[in-house]
């Protein structure tokens, strides 16, 4: 996730320091996100200080122990501006754990553990659309409300993923599972065949 980026927007409308980014990073992306861990912002902007993005100074307050304000240097205004000038490719690719159980489930041949995990993911997106439903609902901010209805669009299209699963794998009363799982067998006895022959 480009966080750094993030941050280096929230600099290039003035000076501010950690905790006070923390909470304008939080109000700026909305619920949906959740948190930012502290620790994780002040390494962010320990890295755009060392990559010159960004100026630390540090502040002495008169009660409370000294403050390091961070600036945007024109460094980072310009990285700032390349980032968001440019496309944003999917930042996990296609590689995806509920892809993986499909595929296991799937060459296991047993139509009971297909359909425990299209139900198990279909009662969890569920839950989230509704959810998402709801912070959008409450959201004042029109940014946060178009950032949760993009979470819920990518929800619904998990959840077609998991109809068309449903509809693929268990069509024809468990054929296609048959086949995957005599293919995986298959492929497995020659591979073990091919080994011994070469060992």
């Amino acid at each position: 996730m480009a966080i750094q980026h993030a941050v280096l927007a929230l600099l290039a409308r003035g000076p501010g320091y950690g905790y006070e980014l923390k909470g304008a990073f939080e109000a700026a992306v909305g619920p949906q996100w959740g948190p930012l861990n502290i620790g994780h912002l002040y390494q962010i902007l320990e890295r755009l200080s060392r990559d010159g993005l960004v100026v630390a100074e540090r502040q002495a307050q008169p009660v409370k122990p000294d403050r390091v304000v961070y600036e945007i240097t024109a460094d980072g205004r310009a990285e700032l501006e390349r980032w968001l000038t440019e496309p944003s490719p999917r930042s996990g690719g296609f590689r995806d754990d509920f892809f993986l159980k499909v595929t296991a489930a799937a060459r296991s041949g047993s139509p009971e553990s297909v359909r425990a995990v299209l139900s198990n993911q279909r009662g969890h997106l569920m839950r989230e659309l509704r959810n998402l439903d709801g912070l959008r609902r409450r959201a004042g901010d029109p940014v946060v409300g178009l950032l949760l209805a993009a979470a819920s669009r990518h929800v619904e299209a998990d959840l077609a993923f998991v109809d068309d699963a449903e509809s693929v794998l268990l069509a024809g009363g468990g054929e296609v599972l048959a086949a995957l799982a005599a293919e995986a067998r298959t492929a497995r006895a020659d591979g073990t065949g091919a080994t011994r022959a070469a060992g």
